[in-house]
């Protein structure tokens, strides 16, 4: 509905547009705002420029603050901040299956901040209405989520409740889940923010929200579900086109991505999408000096950030984005078929680009060499990973599979 792909001038266009209803900071009268263009004297007004809009409104230094689904923004940037709303309207419409006009949201600082969004959102939905106590919610999540999570329980005074996973598999012990959730209950638990992972940082596995669900409806209790789609969200929703781990799913609420994983985006980029009537839980009062209202962990954030995923989206179209996720997952078949015939134990989510490979086949140099990521840098590591991104060509890979079986045999 709103995702297309647009021609090089077309993109320039629509950018210089945005920019040219925004204040602009070298030329306008303005008085009152605590912020200008980038300096000058380092951040020249060059020639290229003209053509690199991304990069002229890095030095146009447009403010995002507060959140554009939302009421009114500021006006002094209005223009970019409707290139932020195609955005998400392509994200949630387009990619996550929402209706039109049916969430909010905003482009983060990143992931972190965006899972930390969504459990403060619920944290103040269930304290305002429902009269919650801190001690009577509780996050549930798996012992592979991301440490976004632990960081937001310890920020926002909840604890969380991590639940096991097999070793080999990565999915969740779903008979562990019961137990905690049961025990939960008895200790006076009565609500819960579930953070169900679509491709975890370690192991890109993905969880099924309806683990979760069928338990805490079994026992009857009250959760709001949030989908850390940090790494996974421009990978699954185009590698398994039949997952209903989106807003068609009405039990799921919120939804992270980071665009400067896969979408190569500068970092500091993530996403957050929720449902129209939850944001306004954390909405801060005291920033009366704000046009609109401040409804974000973050409070000002870059405006050039916005426009890079707006360019890169705009730049492929949905049709090119598959074609490229298909092109990595064909990389990542090749990878786990040479660590089949080599009899490597490995784990790889079926459609994610991640191969997780049991330490004790990675040789300490190899390992080094190729700067594979450990799951803990110590002596008691026991996984290393492989991510599939873009610049990971076949030849890399042969070149590693070559080595891998000298220094097995050896």
């Amino acid at each position: 509905m709103y995702w297309k792909k647009l021609s090089k001038e077309e993109r320039k266009n629509k950018i210089q547009n945005a920019l040219s209803e925004n204040v602009n900071f070298a030329k306008d009268s303005t008085l009152g705002y605590p912020a200008s263009k980038l300096d000058g004297k380092v951040f020249y007004d060059a020639d290229f420029l003209k053509d690199a809009p991304v990069l002229q409104t890095f030095v146009s230094n447009p403010n995002h603050i507060g959140c554009h689904t939302l009421g009114d923004s500021e006006s002094a940037f209005k223009g970019t901040h409707e290139l932020e709303k195609e955005v998400l309207n392509v994200l949630a419409v387009d990619v996550f299956k929402a209706q039109p006009d049916s969430f909010d949201g905003y482009i983060s600082p990143g992931g972190t901040e965006a899972n930390i969004q969504a459990i403060w959102m619920y944290r103040n939905f269930f304290k305002y209405n429902r009269d919650a106590r801190l001690d009577e919610i509780a996050i549930l999540a798996s012992e592979d989520t991301h440490y976004s999570i632990p960081k937001a329980a310890n920020l926002l005074s909840l604890e969380w409740l991590k639940i096991p996973v097999d070793f080999e598999y990565r999915c969740i012990d779903v008979t562990a889940l019961e137990e905690i959730i049961g025990k939960a209950k008895n200790n006076g638990k009565k609500y819960f923010i579930v953070v169900s992972n679509m491709g975890t940082t370690m192991f890109g596995s993905v969880d099924d929200p309806d683990d979760y669900i069928t338990i805490l409806e079994q026992y009857n209790l009250e959760y709001k579900i949030h989908i850390d789609g940090a790494y996974g969200g421009f990978v699954y929703p185009f590698s398994n086109e039949n997952s209903r781990i989106n807003f068609s799913n009405p039990k799921i609420s919120s939804i992270t991505i980071d665009a400067h994983k896969m979408l190569q985006a500068p970092y500091g980029t993530g996403i957050f999408i929720c449902r129209k009537g939850l944001i306004e839980n954390v909405l801060t009062e005291e920033a009366q000096y704000v046009e609109g209202m401040d409804l974000t962990l973050c409070g000002s954030r870059s405006g050039a950030n916005a426009i890079a995923v707006w360019m890169i989206l705009f730049t492929y179209g949905p049709h090119k984005w598959f074609e490229k996720i298909s092109v990595l997952q064909m990389r990542t078949q090749f990878l786990c078929n040479e660590l089949d015939q080599m009899n490597i134990k490995y784990f790889r989510e079926p459609f994610m680009n991640i191969v997780t490979i049991h330490a004790e086949f990675i040789p300490k140099e190899i390992a080094e060499k190729y700067h594979l990521v450990p799951e803990t840098h110590n002596h008691e590591n026991k996984w290393y990973k492989i991510v599939l991104m873009n610049h990971v060509e076949i030849e890399h890979l042969t070149t590693f599979i070559a080595e891998l079986k000298e220094g097995i045999y050896a």
